[in-house]
């Protein structure tokens, strides 16, 4: 047993067998709908197809982080069973949660001083956030200590790939990635805008391409160009999806084809409800190591 504990967000968007079953502890943002408050609790209190319908039928989405009190009141329970702390959090490109968690985490260490107390900005977010805590698990397992995690982390970060696309544009309007003029283009026109994540974890529009087909071809091919060598990559490899699992089935199947050795089945989850409400419906992201995102 090792003598820390590694911690993340549920917006690493793993399943809660997932977390149990590598022993990775988490806490839970939050979000409303329609001004009614729910957690961001990986689906129990809400499951994500009801979510998604939800949001199709025309419920209004805004989400809430964890703040600091919040993240205070959970590390104090993790350090009061005498174990030391490594906390990965979403983004600070996309959120405010890694200041909160490193503000509950400055007041803890006064607090602890005998704990050892890390916060981890992990630059990424959904299964390419859980992908990056995956491997730390890993690392835990095979004994590397926590401060040897910790800089391992912070020098491995921007390796994990994110690529996204989705097939409706609405949310990306609403949020002001896409301009309303754009977003009406891309719809009668069919276009699939693909996104990715920058080395500030900022999600930045890469290209427009035309057609669901060609999009998930380019995804995949993006794939091909940037991971750990090329089509011999032999990571695992992951993705999330907001309710449109087989369009992210067909680019599994097409990673499982082109990619022979990898470790294990691409593994496909949803897109949680925090970050499936920027989202929306329609999008799919693809998660692997390789090329450093911020050497672009």
């Amino acid at each position: 047993m090792s003598d820390y504990i590694l911690s993340c967000c549920s917006t690493a968007d793993l399943s809660k067998e997932h977390f149990e079953r590598r022993g990775i502890s988490y806490i839970c943002f939050h979000y409303f709908l329609d001004d009614v408050h729910y957690m961001d609790d990986l689906g129990q209190s809400m499951p994500f197809d009801k979510f998604y319908s939800l949001l199709k039928e025309g419920a209004s989405p805004r989400t809430s982080q964890v703040n600091i009190s919040e993240f205070l009141e959970y590390f104090t329970g993790i350090l009061e069973q005498g174990k030391d702390l490594i906390h990965i959090s979403l983004s600070s490109g996309i959120s405010g949660s890694f200041n909160a968690a490193e503000s509950a985490a400055g007041i803890a260490r006064e607090r602890y001083p005998d704990r050892k107390i890390y916060v981890v900005d992990s630059l990424g977010a959904s299964s390419g956030f859980g992908l990056f805590v995956d491997k730390l698990a890993d690392l835990r397992d095979g004994g590397m200590g926590i401060d040897e995690l910790y800089a391992w982390a912070m020098e491995n970060r921007l390796r994990l790939n994110h690529w996204f696309f989705s097939t409706d544009l609405s949310f990306y309007v609403r949020g002001g990635r896409i301009s309303k003029a754009a977003g009406l283009f891309g719809g009668v026109l069919g276009i699939c805008p693909l996104l990715h994540m920058d080395g500030e974890g900022r999600l930045i529009p890469k290209q427009k391409v035309r057609s669901k087909r060609r999009v998930i071809n380019e995804i995949v091919h993006k794939m091909k160009e940037y991971a750990d060598d090329g089509t011999d990559y032999s990571g695992k490899c992951y993705i999330s999806q907001s309710d449109c699992y087989e369009d992210a089935r067909k680019v599994a199947d097409l990673v499982e084809q082109k990619f022979p050795k990898l470790n294990g089945k691409v593994l496909i989850n949803y897109i949680g409800t925090t970050i499936g409400s920027h989202t929306g419906p329609g999008t799919v992201a693809l998660f692997f190591w390789g090329k450093d995102r911020g050497k672009e």
